[in-house]
């Protein structure tokens, strides 16, 4: 990580709602860049979250997507998740997954979060929340 994390802000649905855009870029592990949304997640708890997406970019399914589609699904009361990434569908294709992890336990407080992880040239492979593309 390139600066100090901590748990600052409980993360809710209305603070994710703020973020329909994007106003700096924010370098991350594994070649990763966040936008606003993304780095707000990762300052306010959820660094895991990102740190998963970054561990795995080196796997050749994931280096063969050009889009990712991310989604964390949360049972809150077991405290127990799943992450899931697919390709998001490819023309009239299904969507396929292309990579799940279950999370043992996760302290998360929302039921599902969503992120988007799209190969941009010059930049990288960046990470936004779906209210952000």
């Amino acid at each position: 990580m390139s600066e100090t994390l901590t748990s600052t802000h409980a993360i809710n649905r209305n603070d994710l709602a703020q973020f329909t855009g994007t106003t700096q870029y924010y370098r991350w592990l594994g070649g990763l860049v966040l936008t606003d949304g993304a780095h707000f997640l990762a300052s306010n708890g959820a660094a895991w979250l990102l740190d998963v997406l970054a561990s795995v970019q080196s796997l050749p399914s994931m280096r063969a997507e050009e889009r990712q589609f991310w989604t964390l699904s949360v049972d809150l009361e077991q405290h127990r998740g799943v992450i899931v990434c697919t390709d998001g569908g490819k023309g009239l294709q299904r969507e396929q997954e292309i990579y799940r992890q279950d999370i043992e336990y996760t302290d998360f407080p929302l039921t599902e979060i969503k992120l988007f992880a799209f190969r941009e040239a010059g930049l990288g492979r960046v990470v936004l929340l779906p209210r952000e593309y």
